[in-house]
């Protein structure tokens, strides 16, 4: 059975916490070795740090651009403190999420450059990569990138080729996920087929972006069809569409993505995984 690294999944929702440990051990019955779990608030830095010490994972400590609004100035000054109390923690592999969400409305734009920025420094400052939120966003990000460089994993993406190939120029990994088993995605489908093995590596943002079996649309909600939920074991079955995209093996494609997500996130090699999933 092939090995898989989620590179992003909040196992801290809410969704999840009436099962985490059965969701978790079904991700591992799947094949999910590891899981990265990114912070998106200084209320919960403890939770996911704790979460990912219960089930071998490793997370990320950072303000989510959707939670510029709520946080407190000094959140950044918490977590600068948070980053240098657990720098000796091998679980923890990145700042993040942070970035910034030009989609969403109301959320001022501003304030999420001062927040990105800020933790771009602070990962600078601590030797760390980032988990970037990209949301119709990729060019600003860049324009910061540029002025405060730092390698990492462009979480979700969904920018053009141009986009794509200027991340990487920068040393970063493209994550995707359930969006790409979409037939209408073409643009998202055509990159996952063309860009270099090299530049992929594979997440669910459980609990949220479901594949296609999982979604339901507003006229089947209506009529009393549940939302599926997303969890790291669907991870497998997004792979075999990214494999079938790309017309590789499934295993093939696990191998890469691990080595890939390991080069992103360095940290990843301090962890003993089964079946050696994270040698180097």
């Amino acid at each position: 059975m092939p090995v898989w690294i989620d590179t992003h999944a909040h196992l801290d929702a809410a969704e999840f916490a009436a099962d985490v440990d059965a969701m978790r051990l079904r991700a591992s019955a799947a094949g999910v070795a590891c899981c990265v779990l990114p912070a998106v608030e200084a209320g919960n830095f403890e939770a996911v740090r704790a979460l990912a010490h219960r089930h071998g994972d490793v997370y990320g400590l950072g303000i989510h651009p959707m939670a510029t609004p709520r946080a407190a100035d000094d959140d950044l000054t918490t977590l600068d403190a948070a980053l240098a109390m657990h720098r000796g923690d091998a679980r923890l592999v990145a700042v993040g999420e942070i970035g910034l969400d030009f989609f969403v409305p109301g959320l001022d734009a501003a304030r999420q450059e001062l927040f990105y920025r800020e933790q771009l420094a602070l990962a600078r400052s601590h030797g760390l990569p980032v988990l970037l939120h990209v949301r119709r966003s990729a060019d600003r990000l860049l324009k910061h990138l540029r002025e405060l460089p730092v390698r990492g994993i462009a979480h979700a993406f969904n920018g053009s080729l141009q986009q794509a190939h200027a991340f990487l120029d920068l040393g970063f990994k493209l994550g995707f996920g359930g969006a790409v088993t979409y037939d209408r995605a073409l643009q998202l489908r055509r990159l996952a087929r063309e860009l270099p093995l090299h530049a992929i590596v594979l997440e669910t943002d459980a609990p949220d972006i479901p594949p296609h079996w999982l979604y339901r649309t507003a006229a089947q909600r209506e009529a009393g069809l549940p939302q599926g939920r997303n969890e790291p074991a669907e991870l497998p079955r997004i792979a075999q569409v990214v494999a079938q995209l790309r017309g590789i093996e499934p295993e093939a494609l696990a191998d890469a993505t691990t080595r890939n997500a390991i080069d992103a996130l360095p940290n990843l090699r301090k962890i003993t995984a089964p079946r050696g999933a994270f040698a180097a």
